[in-house]
């Protein structure tokens, strides 16, 4: 049974991928959308190799062909040290993520967040669109919060989307995180929220409010932006829970 067992974990692996790519929107949680093809690409080529080399072993075995035991050597029929029994743990990762794929980064990773955002400079945005509320990722908000000289964001109603966070002083926050590639690489964008009652951490939210200006523009005092809040309406996660940078 162990000379299947390379077949068998790259169709695991193959059918893992595909899954998460092909089948659902779960490859979101990882990387951004436009990755999408190379992971069904990827992962129809594992399951491919998988079904090749599981059909070769076969014909193999059908045939009396001596499979090799990996340094060119026939295998006779008798056991080898080589690949022991517990080498099917190598398949376990491959199984969790196609029966339990983990859930999208939330409040622990927003929270180990060093706030380490790159150098910005104070000047003028672009005019926002007519109408209230207007739809702001917060990365925008933030960054007009902060560094707009214009002050665009005063005596508007803005409305934002994420998730639930807090600190140890009991203020809470809206909050997303931002990829450039996968979520490896995800950093913390935040509005602290003002005037409602905190939902549950992890809680996904849409805030409606208007801007609470704090501190002097370009300063550390104007981040985290402040958001007097009207309403904070508890909604599904989405499928794509991230911001791209």
């Amino acid at each position: 049974m162990r000379k299947y067992g390379p077949a068998a974990l790259l169709l695991l692996v193959g059918a893992a991928v595909l899954r998460v790519s092909l089948f659902s929107d779960l490859y979101l949680r990882y990387v951004q959308a436009g990755v999408r093809p190379y992971l069904i690409a990827s992962g129809a080529l594992l399951a491919l190799l998988g079904l090749v080399r599981g059909t070769l072993t076969a014909r193999a075995a059908r045939e009396g062909v001596a499979d090799t035991d990996g340094h060119g050597q026939p295998d006779h029929g008798h056991a080898h040290t080589g690949a022991p029994r517990v080498a099917w743990l190598l398949a376990l990762p491959a199984v969790a993520l196609l029966c339990f794929p983990p859930p999208a980064l939330g409040s622990y990773s927003a929270a180990r967040e060093e706030a380490a955002r790159a150098e910005e400079y104070v000047g003028t945005f672009p005019a926002l669109p007519a109408g209230d509320p207007v739809e702001l990722s917060l990365a925008e908000f933030g960054s007009r919060a902060a560094y707009d000289s214009g002050y665009s964001l005063r005596d508007r109603t803005v409305r934002v989307t994420g998730f639930v966070t807090r600190d140890d002083d009991g203020a809470w926050y809206v909050t997303r995180l931002r990829v450039a590639c996968c979520a490896a690489d995800a950093t913390a964008v935040k509005a602290e929220v003002r005037g409602v009652r905190a939902p549950e951490a992890d809680t996904w939210v849409t805030v409606t409010g208007t801007w609470h200006p704090s501190g002097r523009l370009g300063s550390a005092a104007a981040w985290p932006p402040v958001l007097d809040a009207t309403d904070a309406r508890p909604i599904a996660e989405p499928a794509d829970p991230y911001e791209e940078r």
